[in-house]
């Protein structure tokens, strides 16, 4: 792998981790058998996925809503449930969450909500009590 692989490998894998936690499977398997588009990838990621302080101009929370909502809408269910888990856990409600959903939905169809909303709805309701819960 090249310098330039190893530092874009090496960003993506810290921004993962800053913003999520961790780093995800599906990712995982991407760079163990696909390094070089693990690191664009990665690199795309670590320019878009910072907060206002570091430079971005929309906040993170809001970067995780639209990510929640766009997942949702193609229905890509892991991802928009991780992306909304993570805007709830940055401040957002689930008043914003049950709005920005409906949007999908007259977008996409009740078919966005029956194959992934009402699914990501209720994951975050799970993600909010639990939170709630925390000391």
């Amino acid at each position: 792998m090249s310098d330039v692989t190893q530092q874009a490998v090496a960003a993506g894998l810290a921004n993962f981790e800053k913003t999520h936690g961790r780093v995800p499977d599906s990712f995982r398997t991407l760079l163990n058998h696909a390094p070089e588009a693990f690191a664009g990838y990665g690199l795309m990621r670590a320019g878009l996925m910072k907060d206002r302080a570091e430079g971005g101009a929309l906040d993170l929370k809001t970067k995780e809503l639209v990510f929640a909502l766009l997942d949702t809408l193609v229905g890509q269910n892991r991802g928009a449930k991780a992306h909304a888990a993570n805007a709830i856990k940055l401040g957002l409600t689930l008043p914003e969450l049950a709005e920005g959903l409906v949007q999908v939905l007259m977008v996409g169809g009740i078919t966005s909500w029956n194959k992934t909303g009402e699914e990501v709805m209720r994951y975050a309701e799970e993600v909010a009590a639990s939170l709630a819960g925390s000391p």
